[in-house]
């Protein structure tokens, strides 16, 4: 059964859809990993968590597109980012999550509130809590402050009357033109998965362009 929770990057399951596509939609699973000079236990995650969101179907070995995955594969990055939010918002976890943070009076979620969640969900959230993070950032289900530490709504940006398209006051200002978030740590990798491989995952399928740098918790500090 494919795994409830994310335990690769955007970039790795995109980067081995867009493989597979290139391979006409179906193909051995060691062969994937041999075009991109992984181990096959490597890529493995990426392909269990693209069966989650139904974008393929992985059966002896074997990987092949969904009719929802050839779909995907095929749209533009903006395009792709919608598609995958909404099946994000089917997972027992992002929907938890999405659903708490509605909920909640404040509606933000500190990094405990967040663990939580992410543990009664049966995921491992001390190795994933980052990693679900950056997942529901790049697909804009949510936010993330590194400074507060606190999970947030994304913010709906609207377009101005006076002023051609510029967002109006209130908005926020770290939203790109492109309406993803700057962001809020830079990281040399995910340090739950290791650093990633611009040779093969992100050669493939280049979503950083558009999608905000992983983000790295750092604990609070606190005044002596």
């Amino acid at each position: 059964m494919p795994t409830p929770y994310p335990k690769c990057t955007p970039a790795e399951m995109l980067g081995l859809l867009v493989l597979l596509d290139s391979h006409k939609g179906e193909e051995d699973l060691a062969r994937l990993a041999d075009d991109l000079d992984l181990e096959i236990d490597e890529i493995l995650p990426a392909a269990d968590f693209a069966e989650t969101l139904e974008l393929v179907r992985v059966k002896d070995a074997r990987v092949s597109f969904t009719p929802f995955g050839r779909k995907l594969v095929s749209a533009s990055i903006r395009e792709r980012k919608t598609l995958l939010r909404e099946q994000l918002r089917k997972t027992t976890l992002f929907k938890a999550l999405v659903r708490a943070l509605e909920n909640s009076p404040e509606h933000q979620l500190t990094d405990e509130e967040v663990h939580r969640l992410i543990a009664f969900t049966t995921a491992p959230a001390d190795d994933l809590q980052l990693n679900v993070i950056n997942w529901g950032r790049f697909t804009e289900l949510f936010r993330y402050d590194a400074d507060e530490h606190v999970l947030l709504p994304t913010r709906v940006r609207r377009a101005s009357r006076q002023g051609g398209g510029r967002s109006p006051p209130g908005s926020d200002p770290a939203a790109g033109e492109n309406g993803s978030m700057a962001p809020v740590a830079s990281s040399g990798g995910n340090p739950a998965l290791g650093p990633p491989s611009t040779s093969s995952w992100e050669a493939l399928a280049p979503v950083t362009s558009t999608a905000p740098p992983p983000t790295r918790l750092v604990p609070r500090r606190t005044n002596p």
